[in-house]
């Protein structure tokens, strides 16, 4: 007979968010989550902060279950951030470094969502969670400065970087294809630029599983994993599959190069994750990105 999982209990701070909201839809049974917007729960006040944490605990031990939490608030606007590195810095930055002291202080594990942006993207084969930091943009330094926030906390803490993440909720890459498809003739996107696609849904439910294992007797001994789409492709080649997913003919969209689509923040040329560690510990890799885009449409159709 099957043993049954201890019941945990979730804070998701940005659990309105993109990712958030996907983190509060699959909790599922034996989960108790508080998922609050950045209008309830302003991960830069302290008090707040505290208050939040302190409440989650109590929460926990009167239900028996075990508390966890799940940071998915972030300032993510990542060409506004150029401007604007001040604000990002406060989201990014100050933020998980309160979060995570107020966990310290209450013995609360720590999941925190980070990004490839945190690396120089001038690599030739997928970045492990061990490769040195070089962010070329603002949101990549205020998101590696909150990382070593976080892990410089003393909480019991992970690091979880992503990239290139769409779901149903907020605005995204596949949300914008989707508007232009209905819009234009054709659209050029550039084919110069190689990632990991990321569906939310996926990767909420891999953030759930490690969750439970931080709040069990067997935490992943790495304390940065890297958790993505498997596979990689161009924002060409994805926009194209886009299309493809809509029933749209994927030759109306068009290569370019990054130089003919100016941003003022600098895109990683390749910001390919490895997910090895996310293997190793023993965690469920997720699965192609092709894949999980045809779920996506499959659940938003």
């Amino acid at each position: 007979m099957a043993v049954a999982e201890p019941a945990i209990a979730l804070l998701v701070p940005g659990g309105t968010g993109q990712l958030g909201g996907d983190l509060a839809a699959l909790a599922g049974p034996g989960v108790q989550v508080h998922a609050p917007g950045s209008a309830d729960l302003d991960i830069t006040r302290p008090g707040a902060v505290i208050e939040a944490v302190t409440e989650l605990r109590a929460r926990a031990e009167a239900a028996g279950a075990r508390p966890v939490v799940v940071n998915a608030a972030a300032y993510t606007a990542v060409d506004a951030a150029e401007t604007d590195e001040e604000r990002a810095f406060a989201i990014n930055a100050d933020g998980p470094r309160v979060l995570a002291a107020a966990c310290s202080s209450r013995r609360v594990p720590l999941v925190h969502v980070s990004t490839d942006y945190v690396f120089a993207g001038d690599a030739d084969r997928p970045y492990e969670p061990g490769d040195p930091l070089a962010p070329r943009t603002a949101y990549g330094r205020t998101k590696a400065a909150g990382e070593d926030a976080v892990l410089g906390s003393g909480a019991r803490a992970w690091i979880v970087r992503t990239s290139w993440v769409y779901g149903e909720h907020g605005g995204n890459f596949v949300k914008t294809m989707a508007r232009l498809e209905s819009e234009r003739d054709t659209v050029s996107v550039v084919d110069d630029q190689r990632g990991c696609p990321t569906w939310t849904g996926d990767l909420a439910a891999g953030l759930l599983e490690l969750a439970r294992r931080v709040t069990g007797d067997d935490p992943p001994a790495e304390r940065v994993l890297h958790c993505a789409g498997a596979g990689d492709t161009t924002w060409f080649g994805f926009a194209r599959a886009v299309f493809a997913g809509l029933g749209a003919d994927p030759e109306r969209v068009r290569p370019c190069t990054t130089g003919e689509f100016p941003r003022p923040a600098p895109r990683p040329a390749y910001s390919v994750l490895s997910d090895a560690s996310w293997r190793a510990a023993g965690l469920t890799p997720l699965p192609p990105w092709q894949k999980a885009l045809g779920e996506y449409f499959a659940r938003t159709a």
